[in-house]
Order: C-alpha cells, then structure tokens, then sequence
C-alpha cells in the first residue's frame, strides 16, 4: 500500500511500519482508505434513468474510518445524492506500481448523509488544509458516508468483502481518543517536532523541512508538509490517549534504528 500526496503533486509511494506479510484483510482496507486523499465517487444520474455517474472528489476519514467529503450543492453527484444517497466510492492504493493491479483498492458502497457534525469538518480540512479556502461557501457542506459494505481487492487472489460493521470502529470505543486528538496534535507538533519528521523521513522516505502532524485515529497519523501529505501506521489499533503515546515512542524507536543502518 502507498502513502497518499496532496492535491496537485504526484503519488509518492512510501513504506508502512505496522503491516506484516500476511496483514489482516480488515487492517488492510482501512489503510487503503485512510492513507488515500481522494477517491472515484460514483452516483446514480438524476436524469439519465439512474446511470453511473463517476467524479473525482477529495476525502478524509472519521475516526470510525467512516468516509467524509466536502460536496457543493452546484456539483451534479450532490444532486444526485439528494435524489439517491447510494454511493460507491473507490479508494485507489496502487500508485506508482509497476504492477497497479497487484497492488491494493476498495470500493465502498454506502450512503451519503449531510453531515452538520463540527467535528467531521474540522477532521476535513485538518486533511486538506486548501480547502478552507472554500469550505465556508454556502453552497458548501460536509457529507458522512455510512458505510454497508467495501471490497477489498490486494492483489492478484486476495479479494474479499467486508461489512462494514466489521470495516468500521464502533464510536463508543473511540471516543476518548476523538476527545484528546487535538491536544495530542498540538503537543507533537510544539514539542516533539524533531519526532514528527523522523517519522516522514526515517520511516516514510519523505524529503524532510518541516512535517507536520494533522491528525490521530485508532489506525496512525497524517502529516502535511505544505501540500503534501502523508501516512503513518501504528501497528495495532488504539483507542487512547496513553495508546496512541507508546506507539509513538515506539516509532521512534524504530525511526532511529533505521537512521542508523542508513548511516552505517
């Protein structure tokens, strides 16, 4: 799986810590979608007897990995959303393979509901910080796709469907960890900022100057250096504040011992 980039920059493949040779399908297709930030939305035509309709839109992922996107009103997939909420979105890991088709996606069939949550905007444009350029528009709102069900497809054999209860975090468990995201955020960036660029550049392969931390979840970190972004992975789900420390003392741990053997 790759590690997504912003909007306008080329996809920058780059290495997960916590996925094994045999990772577990489920893990796998959250890391697909939340390392992604953009996806195919596919909707049902208003006026073309319900045909498909595809479009590129950006996106982000609740804490629950529950899908979030950024819509207009102007744009034609919101009409035809208001008609229909039935979606399917595509979440693309397979850039820069030489093989795409070996590599991981997940289509995610679902339903768009119009998200009035301040919470999931916030986790929106922590994700794409350009698009608060926009976002306060008044045509402009935040949509949550509640997701029934996601095939995952992870190379040649390995498919399988997956509900989306067994795909999504139940909210309860994640509570705590929503509450403490932005401190936790805020502390890394303001005191632990060499931290968060040994993992762009020791653990992603990223070019370094400056990485920032704009989101926690249960499943890793997104990192933003202007209008790049990365992944990072822990290697297990965690649903608190103390959780989510050990892993990162954990990756920093590993960050420096591969420094060191690059070095060496």
């Amino acid at each position: 799986m790759n590690n997504g980039t912003g909007p306008g920059a080329a996809p920058d493949p780059a290495p997960n810590p916590g996925t094994g040779t045999n990772p577990d399908p489920i893990a796998t297709a959250r890391r697909v979608m939340r390392a992604a930030d953009r996806a195919a939305l596919s909707t049902a035509q208003r006026d073309a007897a319900g045909w498909p309709y595809p479009s590129l839109v950006l996106t982000a992922l609740d804490h629950d990995a529950s899908p979030l996107l950024l819509l207009s009103d102007l744009a034609d997939h919101t009409a035809n959303i208001k008609m229909d909420p039935r979606v399917g979105l595509l979440f693309d890991g397979t850039a820069g393979l030489d093989e795409p088709l070996a590599g991981s996606r997940v289509s995610v069939l679902g339903r768009a509901e119009r998200s009035d949550d301040p919470r999931h905007r916030v986790r929106f444009l922590a994700r794409h910080e350009s698009a608060s350029l926009y976002a306060g528009f008044g045509d402009f709102a935040i949509y949550r796709v509640a997701v029934e069900r996601a095939h995952l497809v992870a190379g040649f054999g390995r498919i399988r469907w997956i509900p989306g209860d067994d795909l999504l975090f139940r909210l309860p468990d994640i509570e705590t960890l929503a509450l403490r995201e932005a401190d936790i955020v805020e502390h890394m960036n303001e005191d632990h900022a060499d931290a968060v660029e040994l993992y762009a550049t020791a653990l992603l392969g990223r070019e370094g100057g400056g990485w920032k931390l704009t989101g926690i979840d249960p499943d890793g970190c997104d990192l933003r250096l202007g209008g790049r972004t990365a992944r990072m992975d822990f290697g297990r789900p965690v649903f608190n504040a103390e959780s989510v420390r050990k892993e990162l003392v954990d990756l920093v741990r590993q960050a420096r011992r591969t420094r060191g053997e690059t070095q060496a």
